[in-house]
């Protein structure tokens, strides 16, 4: 994979810019870095707290087969925690479907986005937001997330940071793209071990489940055991209580 980086000072939100270029048919590998975003979203709507320069703020155009679009979450979770262990030295563990956490803490997210065609999916936009500086988040999230400056005591190499993430996300998707999932599954089920086993609950319309997180099975759904029995989640919000 070579990346074609196209960077911003400020922008309301990667993904949105890097969906413009991929609609615009921008090469596979087409990568849009900003300093901050005005409009920075997590799932479900969220905001992503950006400010300028307290963190990395990074959207990927992909153009995946269709049964790789599927994983392409739980291959960036992986990636982008293998990313800040060889740029950092911590060991993050992952979360489904989309976080990356250093203890109890959140440190990054992820947001992939498909662009549909006539035909189906025609791109991917992947997205990650990388907390540097505590000063990524506010206030009010503080004690639920954690930033990498503040776990480590030093100052952090970005271009390092952001040259590892896109080096381990790269090796991530083509182990996909060349039938090696099975290795990214278990790559994110030795990270998640500490997060598995954990009771979760979520909500299907206004019915609210319970149960323990059991693992994801090769479709990258959360396995939850119920007392009904085991429950695929493909969806929607979980908590981990």
């Amino acid at each position: 994979m070579e990346w074609q980086i196209h960077r911003y000072q400020d922008v309301a939100s990667t993904n949105d810019v890097a969906a413009q270029l991929a609609e615009r048919g921008a090469d596979e590998g087409s990568v849009v870095v900003a300093e901050a975003q005005s409009a920075g979203r997590g799932r479900h709507g969220r905001t992503w707290s950006s400010p300028a320069g307290a963190g990395l703020y990074v959207s990927t155009v992909l153009r995946p087969r269709p049964e790789v679009a599927l994983l392409l979450t739980i291959a960036a979770g992986v990636s982008i925690a293998e990313g800040i262990q060889a740029a950092s030295g911590l060991s993050p563990s992952v979360k489904w479907p989309n976080d990356v956490f250093v203890g109890a803490r959140k440190l990054a997210g992820i947001l992939a986005e498909a662009g549909m065609s006539a035909t189906g999916v025609s791109h991917v936009v992947v997205g990650f937001g990388i907390n540097v500086l505590p000063a990524a988040f506010p206030p009010d999230v503080a004690s639920r997330a954690t930033s990498l400056e503040g776990e480590l005591g030093r100052p952090v190499d970005r271009g390092l940071l952001l040259s590892a993430c896109l080096d381990g996300l790269a090796s991530r998707y083509a182990d996909l793209q060349e039938g090696r999932a099975a290795s990214v599954l278990e790559a994110w089920r030795a990270r998640a071990a500490t997060m598995l086993r954990r009771p979760v609950e979520w909500d299907r319309g206004d019915i609210r489940s319970r149960g323990v997180a059991e693992n994801i099975d090769d479709t990258g759904a959360l396995l939850v055991r119920t007392d009904a029995g085991l429950v695929r989640v493909i969806s929607g919000e979980v908590r981990w209580l």
